[in-house]
């Protein structure tokens, strides 16, 4: 009787032990995760500079930046949806910027209506971030490349399809404004955290798992009855 006590109080102790250690590990990530979106925003909102000549993947994620060139035809459109506007695309362009570099430009939504009616050309000058969206995974549909339909911004296929070096610019503000078009400038609102959500709930699986063992544990303690 005692030894199965014993077994029951360590069972119980130590799931209890567990589950919580789960959570502060939840809030640790919380707070990693505040911190690297605190660090993101900071650098979204600093002064644009100069394209850079060789942008990184890392080193320049989200950097402001300020080009002038000229968009070219052949845009591509990535499917999304806004709310309280509903289906459309991005449109994609290359824009050329002299001495034969080409990079893509994010030039943001436009209403799956207007579609056909929006192709964006001529010089612009346009004031953005540099983003490479990891939005590609193993579920994602193959682009129609007919239809000129993506699922996703893929940031080396689309530059091979369009001619570019893989660099994107996601606009801010264009000048002139493209009629039909809106701006989608990055932001952090879509980078997930769930991390607090986590830790309540193995706080609460904690909570749970010691008030159900306690029970237990004086359910057999308990003297029996009998009839």
């Amino acid at each position: 009787m005692m030894r199965r006590t014993l077994f029951l109080l360590i069972v119980g102790l130590g799931g209890a032990a567990i589950l919580l250690a789960l959570g502060v590990w939840q809030v640790q990530r919380l707070a990693w995760k505040q911190q690297i979106i605190q660090t993101i925003e900071s650098r979204i909102a600093a002064d644009p500079v100069a394209l850079p000549a060789a942008p990184d993947a890392e080193a320049d994620a989200y950097r402001p930046v300020a080009v002038q060139g000229t968009l070219g035809t052949g845009a591509l459109h990535v499917l999304v949806s806004q709310k309280e506007t509903g289906a459309g695309y991005r449109v994609i362009a290359p824009l050329s910027l002299g001495e034969g570099r080409m990079i893509m430009a994010d030039l943001g939504f436009v209403l799956a209506a207007d579609k056909a009616s929006v192709a964006p050309s001529g010089p612009v000058t346009l004031t953005g971030n540099l983003q490479w969206p990891q939005e590609v995974d193993g579920f994602t549909p193959a682009p129609d490349i007919q239809g000129n339909i993506w699922f996703a911004r893929d940031v080396p296929a689309m530059a091979e399809v369009l001619g570019t070096e893989p660099t994107l610019v996601v606009a801010r503000r264009i000048e002139p404004a493209i009629a039909g078009l809106s701006p989608l400038p990055v932001a952090t609102a879509r980078i997930p955290n769930d991390h607090l959500q986590y830790a309540i709930t193995w706080f609460s699986l904690a909570a749970i798992w010691l008030a159900m063992s306690i029970m237990f544990l004086r359910r057999r303690r308990a003297p029996q009855t009998k009839g």
